[in-house]
This record gives C-alpha cells, sequence and structure tokens, in this order.
C-alpha cells in the first residue's frame, strides 16, 4: 500500500489533500533525470536561461487568485493579504535583471603575456527544502537563481504546503523550461535525508528549524555538498529614546503580528529606551487591539489560525510561563477555538518579562512579543546579544548614524532602521549563530550557487 501524506487544514482541522509520497525508485528516477537535463541545460546560453525562468515566473504568478486560497486552507494565512505574488515578483525580477552581471567573468588586471579570469560555473543539482510558512517566498530565493545560474532542481516543499511545489512545477511546465530540469517530490524525512547523503547532490538548500538543520548537516556528511541553512530566529528590535513612537509602535505591531507571527524575522522581542518605555507601550497596545482573530477566508480578517495546533500550545506554554514569572498579558483576547491543542491563537503583548523567560529568549514563531524596559544604548545591544540567533534586528531612532553604530555591536546577519520584517533582494539575506549559514539573494546568492572556477591561459 502506497504511504501518503495529508494536508491537515487548519481552518476546520479537515484534510485538504493528501499525496502519495515518491518511493527510492521514483526518487532515483528524478536524480537521473535532473543530471541528465542539467548537462545540457548548463549550455544555454545565459540569456536565453533568464528568459527561460522569467516565463516560469509569470506562469507562477498568473496562478495567484487560485493560490491564495490555498494558502489559506493549507497554513491559515488571510486573503485579504493576496498571497505571496508581490514579493515573489519583487525578488524574482531583481534575481533575473542581475543575473548577467552576477555570474559574468571576474577579470583579473592585466597582466603581459597572461589571460586570467574567474568564471562561475553551475554546482551541478541542487535540492531545495522549503518551508510552510512562507512557501513562495521562500522558495524563490533559490529556485530562481539556481536555475539561471545553469543547475538543476529538485524541491522538497513542507507536508503542510506540499501544494505550493505543485505550482512551481506546473508553473515550470506552462513556461517550457526542459524535461527533468526542475521536479516537484513529495518526500518524507527519511528519503529526504537519505536523497541528500546518497552523494548525487552538489547543493542543499534548507529553511526550517535548527533541529531540522541538523539532521541535514549529518545526512549531508562526507559528501562535501554545500549547504545554505536559514534555521531559528528570536528577532530582536530597539526603540530608541529620539524614536518616533507613533511609526515605530505601528511598524512593530505588524511585524510582531503578521502571519500570526509565523515569520522567519518577525518581530519576537522589543526593547525600549526607559524615557519612551509607557509611551510607546500605549500606542503599541492601541494598535495592536485592531489584530484580531477570525476566519483567514473573511476578506476582513487580518489574523487566521496558526499552522497547527502544536505550534499554537508552544507559544501558550511561553506565554504562561512567563506570566507566572510575573509578567503582564495585555490583550489577553479570547476566540471560541483559542483551546489547548487548536491552531487558533490571539495575539498577546506581554510587559514585565526577563531574560530568565523563554518567551524573551527562545524562539515562538507565534502572536506573542514581550516588551522590555531598557536604561541605554549599552543595555539594548546586550539584550539583543543575549540569544542563540541572530536573523535580523531592528533599530527605531530618528539618528542613522547611532543606528549603524549600534548594528555594528549586533550578533545578526541583518541589520533594519526604521522598518522590519523584510527581505531586500539587492542585500544578501542571511544569519549567524543557529540561525544558519550561507547566504541567498544578491549577487552573493548567485555565487552561494556556483562553483568558482580560474583561468590562467599563458601565451607562446
Amino acid at each position: 500500500m502506497t504511504e501518503t501524506v495529508k494536508i491537515i487544514s487548519p481552518i476546520d482541522g479537515s484534510v485538504y489533500a493528501e499525496r502519495p509520497l515518491a518511493g527510492a525508485e521514483d526518487i532515483a528516477a528524478a536524480t537521473t533525470r535532473a543530471r541528465a537535463a542539467q548537462r545540457d541545460w548548463r549550455h544555454v546560453p545565459l540569456a536565453d536561461r533568464v528568459a527561460a525562468v522569467g516565463r516560469m515566473v509569470d506562469e507562477l504568478l498568473a496562478m495567484n487568485d487560485d493560490i491564495v486560497p490555498e494558502l489559506a486552507w493549507q497554513m491559515g494565512r488571510p486573503i485579504r493579504f493576496g498571497g505571496e505574488k508581490r514579493g515573489v515578483e519583487e525578488r524574482s525580477r531583481h534575481m533575473l535583471a542581475i543575473a548577467e552581471d552576477a555570474l559574468a567573468p571576474m577579470q583579473r588586471p592585466d597582466k603581459v603575456g597572461f589571460t586570467r579570469y574567474i568564471t562561475h560555473e553551475p554546482l551541478g543539482l541542487v535540492v531545495v527544502v522549503a518551508p510552510w510558512n512562507y512557501p513562495f517566498l521562500t522558495a524563490v530565493n533559490s529556485i530562481i537563481p539556481g536555475l539561471v545560474a545553469g543547475n538543476a532542481l529538485l524541491l522538497k516543499h513542507a507536508s503542510q504546503t506540499l501544494l505550493a511545489g505543485e505550482r512551481f512545477a506546473e508553473a515550470a511546465r506552462r513556461a517550457g523550461l526542459p524535461a527533468g530540469i526542475f521536479q516537484n517530490l513529495v518526500m518524507g524525512h527519511a528519503d529526504t535525508e537519505m536523497l541528500i547523503g546518497s552523494g548525487a547532490v552538489d547543493h542543499i538548500n534548507f529553511t526550517g528549524s535548527v533541529e531540522g538543520g541538523r539532521r541535514i548537516e549529518k545526512a549531508a556528511a562526507g559528501t562535501f555538498a554545500t549547504l545554505g541553512l536559514e534555521l531559528g530566529g528570536k528577532d530582536p528590535a530597539y526603540v530608541r529614546a529620539d524614536a518616533d513612537l507613533d511609526y515605530a509602535a505601528e511598524n512593530l505591531v505588524d511585524g510582531s503580528f503578521f502571519n500570526s507571527g509565523q515569520s522567519c524575522c518577525g518581530v519576537e522581542r522589543i526593547y525600549v529606551h526607559q524615557s519612551a518605555y509607557d509611551g510607546f507601550v500605549e500606542r503599541f497596545l492601541d494598535q495592536a487591539q485592531g489584530w484580531t482573530l477570525g476566519d483567514p477566508l473573511d476578506p476582513d480578517t487580518i489574523v487566521g489560525p496558526m499552522a497547527r495546533g502544536g505550534f499554537a500550545d508552544h507559544v501558550r506554554q511561553q506565554t504562561e510561563e512567563a506570566v507566572r514569572g510575573g509578567a503582564t498579558r495585555h490583550l489577553n483576547a479570547r476566540h471560541a477555538r483559542d483551546v489547548a491543542g487548536s491552531p487558533w491563537l490571539a495575539p498577546e503583548v506581554l510587559t514585565g518579562v526577563n531574560h530568565q523567560m523563554s518567551v524573551m529568549r527562545e524562539e515562538s514563531f507565534g502572536p506573542v512579543v514581550g516588551i522590555m524596559k531598557v536604561a541605554d544604548d549599552e543595555e539594548a545591544i546586550t539584550l539583543m546579544n543575549d540569544s542563540p540567533y541572530g536573523l535580523t534586528a531592528s533599530i527605531w531612532t530618528r539618528d542613522i548614524d547611532a543606528a549603524a553604530r549600534i548594528g555594528a555591536e549586533i550578533e545578526t546577519g541583518t541589520v533594519f532602521a526604521n522598518r522590519c520584517d523584510y527581505l531586500d533582494p539587492a542585500l544578501v539575506w542571511t544569519g549567524i549563530k543557529d540561525t544558519g549559514k550561507g547566504g541567498a539573494l544578491s549577487e552573493i546568492g548567485y555565487h552561494n550557487l556556483t562553483q568558482a572556477k580560474s583561468y590562467h591561459l599563458k601565451t607562446l
């Protein structure tokens, strides 16, 4: 009997979709097809690869009216936000636009009698293991530049959003990409690890948990495949004394609760200068009152259910632990289905928090945020660095020089000033500490999906 994987919808607990898992023979055949297709694809002129992948992007964007409700059913995001079309288009178009320059040979200075340059060669076979929280946005970070650079791609999508993988595959088919160059595989953890450890894979890009990243590294050990890992996060924000409090509050509420807090770079902890603390908290709570939980299929809903009940229970446990330790809950908004085991969890704001509480140090990945008073920049920096993660950090101030100075001391992959929860495709997307390794987007994203090759040619 064929084993299957089911999408259990957070909306009503029903089975939204069910698909058979690929078997060992299916996976081996897909790998063989990919290898064969890549041998020809790498020799297709770059301009033609850009055009073909651009058509794939066009086809994916054209499906958005169907994708939006699918996302609501699969992982709970409200339809009012229109899916991920805008971000997918921005990132994809940028990576297509910079491909020629990013992949151009790097000429070395003239040396009499020699021609010297470095090329960017495709790695070969790239496996993308994509997450459920932003199933299109995260995947395009590797799929688009990976294909353009001349690689073959195998996509293994999260079981919660496996229909996203089918949408990518359909877009590739409609765009006329060569057979085998992009394939979507429905695999379980064991088969994914077996594929990674097979020696047939040249690069793995994984977005997910820290523990998942460790399993990927273990599976790849000894294969010498390169890795791109975007793992956990506990992104901080610091509101300085000179911040525009209305602006900071409005944007930090969005950064904390958008997508039910299920964002890799969502804001999970906020530090506020003591002179601005009361005013900021008042404004933050006023803004947060409008972020109410409701049916994601209703166009008026701002916050939908979390993807799974277990994820919501983790946030409930962190919140309850903080309250037992002396924290104060301010929203305490209840929903009829906001009970243990349910994915329906309303946003919450905590004050009176400290760094003995897990809600301020360990990943929440849900709609809760702690706000803590600090004496000065130095204390803010110390607390922002008191975490095993380092993806993004935001500083809210009118003094951009101060933001850059503070940012230089923060252990993070991206420093924001007066914004948060956003990926600029012109900048590298990377993390440090337990957040992972490697980098996506920008020209560095291309370089991480290619192998440098030197040409040292002497004229006789």
